[in-house]
């Protein structure tokens, strides 16, 4: 090609029109030299956070819902039991600092989330876009799907986040049943770093979040519904199957199956069916792929369907409870 038909080639135009964006208004010089914040003091701050954490830990000390576990299967749950009722008050319980556990990325780390069908019908009622397969779905990246999860079940005023947080144990009653049965009637709580160091310290004692429908002397209150503990504590990990492990050494008529071999079609049927209430001990139900643990069921591999819907299903066995 000549210099000739070189120059006569046509040029990138870009434009040049003003840029707009949510400071345009406060910001009038390029090199941003007016922009300042609104004043405060580091106490202000320190104050506003601590205020609203212990007034949080004050009105939700007593529960409706304690949801220990906060992936894939504790956010859908909690989103259907606080869309359907948003008269209870609703606890997550989360040890890590992220809610979603291994809802951040798919398989080996890669990104796109796989969901079989009928789960679509979940994602787009929480309007998470999707890729259709046919029989399955796609989700562009697991932390789209996880990322909204968080901030629909967050929006609802009747729920309340406690992050970094572990439960290291059930606190229960005697049933209504007689003998030697029990009911679950809160969780024991501390902040997992401190959870994780009780090796390295002398005493620090945990706190307690009780369920609704006990009086002050700890007998059942019959005008009040018994509140429930949900279970997803997945499988992996530090605290992974707590509430199964612990339930099984209160229960002794059951033992920890353990998860079998990878098997995506009987793993999926098999979480979702075996999700809800545990015969055992009243007033605890499981979900996700703590119930894997608990009911020998397979491991599913890197597709998520099964993690949403056993969340739902359990969700509609607490809302009937409540009913």
């Amino acid at each position: 090609m000549s210099s000739t038909q070189t120059e006569t080639q046509p040029q990138l135009q870009v434009s040049s029109g003003p840029i707009c964006h949510a400071l345009s208004d406060i910001v009038k010089t390029d090199d941003w030299s007016d922009f300042k914040f609104a004043p405060i003091t580091e106490s202000t701050v320190s104050r506003a956070m601590t205020s609203r954490y212990f007034a949080d830990m004050d009105k939700y000390a007593v529960a409706d819902v304690i949801i220990v576990g906060c992936g894939s299967s504790g956010l859908s749950a909690a989103y259907v039991i606080a869309k359907n009722r948003p008269d209870l008050k609703i606890v997550l319980v989360e040890s890590a600092l992220a809610c979603g556990g291994g809802g951040w990325v798919s398989g080996q780390l890669f990104s796109a989330m796989v969901m079989r069908k009928p789960t679509d019908l979940f994602l787009k009622e929480v309007g998470i876009p999707y890729e259709d397969e046919g029989d399955y779905v796609v989700v562009k990246h697991a932390a789209l799907f996880t990322s909204t999860m968080i901030s629909k079940v967050l929006q609802f005023p009747n729920v309340k986040l406690f992050n970094a947080t572990a439960v290291e144990d059930l606190i229960t009653r005697p049933s209504s049943k007689g003998g030697d049965s029990v009911t679950v009637a809160g969780v024991v709580t501390n902040w997992t770093l401190v959870t994780m160091n009780h090796d390295t310290q002398s005493c620090m004692d945990p706190n307690v979040i009780e369920l609704a429908g006990y009086k002050q002397d700890g007998t059942r209150d019959h005008s009040q519904k018994h509140g429930v503990i949900l279970s997803t504590t997945g499988h992996d990990g530090p605290f992974g199957a707590f509430s199964a492990k612990r339930i099984v050494s209160i229960d002794n008529s059951n033992n920890l199956v353990g998860m079998k071999g990878l098997d995506m079609n009987r793993a999926e049927a098999g979480v979702v069916k075996n999700s809800g209430s545990y015969a055992g001990v009243e007033s605890i139900y499981f979900a996700g792929m703590e119930v894997a643990e608990l009911a020998g069921c397979n491991r599913m591999g890197p597709t998520f369907g099964a993690m949403v819907v056993s969340g739902v299903k359990a969700a509609e066995e607490i809302l009937k409870h409540f009913a």
